[in-house]
């Protein structure tokens, strides 16, 4: 008889979870939709740790499983949060009900495995959707890792048996952390505590007026000073700016309460006017009490952004430098006085088919002219070349035809200028004469290709003078250089070769050669865009994820309160219209709260980022601007879909019906 009892019993709990677990899914999609894809970005990512594919493109790709693991406890952390929020919100959301279902006869432990039950399925739910649509999501990394190496894509079905046990565990984990909570509450509440549990306001953290009025003041002294520290590009100041921001959204929103309603009963103008006391109001009463939690999420989003800029500096920082140093298919340069070329020109002749090249020596003038200019005018590094670099102008064309560049004409009595992007204005300007033995010439045109011109023994550092090949006799010669425009490119083998040759005829104490391979550096960039950028980006997506959610929970779970506002200001006269501006304005400074300090903060520290490369390097698509842009444009379209599904359901749900 009591087998009978207990295996009754055990079908309703079943019964009541599974009903519990649908009305959750439902009540909460927006959350139950992120936990969906949680389960596929984990499994996404978790995939390219096994894949044999992705690990044999390059030998700098064996960091990128350590990399991923590294960014996927990071996130397993964030979800964690998430789900822990998400779960406790929902216990005290529906503890009338469970308090009810103690009323009838249920026992604390059976209403604990209730709840246990109940998230049980909805977390196996989303993780089995989330892992199919995870292998989708697999395919369109792995098609762009395969772009980024130059290789084609082609569709192939695959489950990665690791991958997915991996993301259960993942799961398992976050799920058995947030219910262990849970369970452990359910266990000791009382039936009234249930009952009752909806109607206890949540305490303000500063219950003083004054108090909150100082430390908003203090907050925002120390929001400005932080970002100024952050700037500084010092470590130390670094470290003490970022504890300032902390210290400043904390203090900004557990007092803005108090701040703002302070500001307004100075104005009562302003207070009255339209429908901002109605707003404001709202909003006042909504922060007061879940400010550290507003803190947390705007603290979330400044990550966010910070972390989107960074791989963006951090694309921008390999794709530009490598642009400039790869405009050849193969560039060797020399350091004349200590040893000659004759070794690399040997084994090149024997194992890398040419399709034509050039040997070449770099001059230096003599005079320090154009130098000394551009130090007095711009950001100029010169390092090796305290004298203006030469190049005759026949090897100049050589370069521009094995680079493929078109031809670039000398005038008479002229000689030519080719600098990095950077220093284009400054170069135009520039009128000074170039003496070179009985020569005097005129500047004539500005070119700015890419030229290897931004390393050591290189074309010029930043810019080089073209000069006609009599002007550049007797001159100095500062090192040589060989560029090749190859048959095929140049193989990892081949490259290796090539350095294992300079390692053999090179002393560490010498002045080292440069050896440079066009497919060398694209797939150096390849990889370090995979192992930095990838990651950086994930975390970016994780954590916008979890703060739009767990705002747009807050939101939604108030729909009755909204309603029987709306309810009551309708009977009062407003018309529909009024109301749909009224819940516009409020959603719109309830999403922008978190969001501005995040964007005062992100925006100087991404421009400041960009600054920290050498000149010449953050420009084009990789510009200052572009990246913001960007990091900006990322960060809304995806905070963008969280505001308007939950605008879209308030609106339908809250608002009466017109008239």
């Amino acid at each position: 008889m009591c087998l009978l009892r207990w295996g009754v019993m055990s079908v309703t709990l079943f019964k009541l979870s599974l009903r519990g677990a649908g009305r959750q899914a439902k009540d909460y999609l927006v959350y139950f939709v992120t936990v969906v894809m949680a389960a596929a970005l984990l499994y996404s990512f978790n995939s390219l740790v096994f894949s044999r594919e992705i690990s044999v493109l390059s030998q700098s790709m064996e960091m990128l499983p350590v990399m991923i693991l590294l960014a996927d406890l990071v996130v397993v952390g964030v979800f964690g949060w998430l789900v822990a929020y998400a779960t406790r919100f929902m216990l005290l959301r529906r503890s009338r009900e469970l308090g009810t279902y103690l009323l009838i006869g249920l026992e604390n432990r059976q209403m604990a495995r209730l709840f246990f039950l109940e998230n049980l399925a909805v977390g196996s739910f989303a993780l089995g959707l989330g892992t199919v649509l995870g292998i989708l999501l697999y395919q369109v990394f792995r098609a762009v890792i395969l772009a980024l190496f130059g290789m084609p894509y082609h569709f192939s079905f695959g489950f990665s048996l690791p991958a997915a046990g991996l993301t259960a565990v993942s799961f398992a984990l976050i799920y058995l952390h947030a219910l262990r909570r849970s369970r452990r509450y359910i266990r000791r509440v009382k039936i009234h505590d249930l009952i009752y549990s909806d109607r206890h306001n949540e305490n303000a953290a500063i219950h003083t007026g004054k108090w909150r009025r100082r430390i908003f003041s203090a907050s925002l002294v120390l929001g400005a000073a932080g970002t100024l520290l952050l700037m500084a590009g010092d470590a130390l100041l670094g470290i003490i700016g970022a504890a300032c921001v902390l210290l400043f959204l904390f203090g900004f929103f557990l007092s803005f309460s108090s701040g703002v309603p302070a500001y307004f009963d100075r104005r009562p103008a302003l207070k009255y006017g339209g429908q901002n006391l109605l707003i404001f109001r709202t909003l006042t009463a909504k922060l007061s009490t879940m400010g550290v939690l507003m803190a947390v999420i705007s603290t979330i989003f400044t990550a966010t952004l910070i972390s989107e800029g960074t791989g963006l500096v951090f694309r921008g920082l390999f794709q530009g430098r490598a642009a400039e140093i790869s405009c050849f298919d193969l560039y060797i340069s020399v350091a004349e006085e200590w040893r000659n070329h004759d070794a690399y020109l040997d084994f090149i002749e024997e194992n890398i088919p040419v399709e034509k090249s050039v040997l070449y020596p770099v001059y230096v003038s003599g005079s320090s002219q154009v130098v000394d200019y551009l130090t007095s005018c711009t950001v100029y590094y010169s390092l090796d070349f305290d004298q203006d670099p030469i190049l005759r102008y026949s090897d100049y064309a050589a370069l521009r035809s094995i680079a493929g560049y078109r031809t670039a004409e000398l005038e008479p009595g002229q000689y030519l200028i080719h600098c990095m992007t950077y220093l284009e204005n400054p170069m135009k300007q520039y009128t000074g004469l170039l003496t070179l033995g009985d020569f005097t010439l005129a500047p004539g045109t500005v070119y700015t290709e890419h030229f290897h011109q931004n390393y050591i023994e290189a074309n010029g550092r930043g810019y080089i003078l073209v000069v006609p090949d009599e002007a550049a006799k007797g001159l100095a010669v500062h090192h040589k250089a060989y560029a090749a425009k190859t048959v095929q490119p140049v193989s990892p083998e081949q490259y290796a070769a090539l350095e294992n040759l300079h390692n053999g005829i090179a002393d560490w104490t010498e002045p080292q050669d440069s050896i440079t391979a066009k497919a060398n550096e694209e797939a150096a960039v390849a990889s370090q865009t995979a192992l930095f950028v990838f990651p950086l980006y994930y975390l970016a997506l994780a954590l916008t994820m979890t703060a739009a959610t767990i705002l747009t929970i807050q939101q939604l779970s108030e729909s009755e309160q909204y309603k029987r506002q709306f309810r009551l200001l309708h009977k009062l006269g407003m018309d529909r219209r009024e109301m749909c501006r009224a819940l516009r304005v409020q959603f719109t400074f309830y999403y922008a709260m978190p969001a501005v300090p995040s964007l005062l903060i992100g925006v100087p520290f991404i421009l400041n980022l960009c600054k920290a490369p050498e000149p010449g390097v953050m420009v084009g698509s990789s510009s200052p601007a572009a990246i913001i842009g960007a990091a900006l444009g990322i960060f809304f379209l995806i905070y963008g879909i969280y505001i308007t599904l939950a605008y879209t359901g308030l609106k339908r749900n809250v608002l009466p019906e017109a008239d």
